[in-house]
């Protein structure tokens, strides 16, 4: 009697170069699958430089991030590079505020084609000037909401309230997170199940309200005194 070949044992063990070989044949023997070879790199300092990287069938984008953030009064400037779908990717500045010493700024380029993402883009700058206007804050890893207690003041561009949630992956390690505060229009680019990469995580997004931040009651108090007379 002959062995038994059931289906565990017809099974193929998955490997990273296996996978990278079935990508390679798959775009190789499928024209409509359009892949795209992007640089892959994360670095301290204002640029990164890394190998060619076939990105997977549905990420048809390279992407540089470089961010600048202030945590505890330490800034640090760190750059990424990376495939992602196009329809989710921004090109152009974010500002994020989400404590008085938690601030991110962040210049990100988006391109279709092999190898785009290679060189440098701008630095962004760093705005502190406060502008009058405040949100709820809060910040809560391993669960999807935060109650927004708390008040920051926005600063430079930032005329947005945002309130983010979902899931951030860092290395093989996947964990909820949720944050509110203040940010520029910009950042209400991104939507409900966008994979959001920064300089060290990337974000999927089950939750992403973004609402102008109210006028300080004594704008609106006088804007009412000026229509009255």
């Amino acid at each position: 009697m002959g062995p038994n070949l059931g289906a565990d044992s017809m099974m193929i063990t998955w490997s990273p170069k296996l996978g990278l070989l079935g990508l390679s044949l798959l775009c190789t023997l499928w024209p409509l699958v359009q892949c795209l070879s992007c640089e892959v790199c994360k670095d301290s300092g204002p640029s990164c430089t890394g190998k060619l990287k076939l990105c997977e069938a549905k990420k048809d984008a390279c992407v540089t991030v470089v961010g600048l953030s202030t945590t505890g009064g330490k800034e640090s400037l760190d750059t990424s590079k990376s495939c992602m779908k196009f329809k989710d990717c921004y090109s152009g500045f974010i500002s994020i505020t989400l404590g008085p010493e938690d601030h991110m700024v962040s210049n990100s380029y988006c391109c279709q084609g092999d190898g785009c993402n290679r060189g440098s883009i701008r630095i962004p700058k760093n705005n502190s000037t406060l502008n009058g206007l405040r949100c709820p804050s809060c910040m809560a890893a391993f669960q999807e909401t935060c109650s927004g207690d708390e008040v920051v003041q926005c600063v430079g561009h930032e005329t947005q309230c945002i309130y983010f949630s979902g899931t951030v992956q860092t290395g093989i390690i996947t964990t909820k997170f949720a944050t509110r505060g203040c940010a520029t229009e910009s950042a209400c680019h991104a939507q409900v199940g966008t994979e959001v990469p920064s300089v060290t995580y990337t974000y999927e997004l089950r939750r992403a309200d973004c609402v102008p931040a109210p006028k300080p009651p004594g704008r609106v108090q006088k804007r009412s005194n000026i229509a009255v007379h």
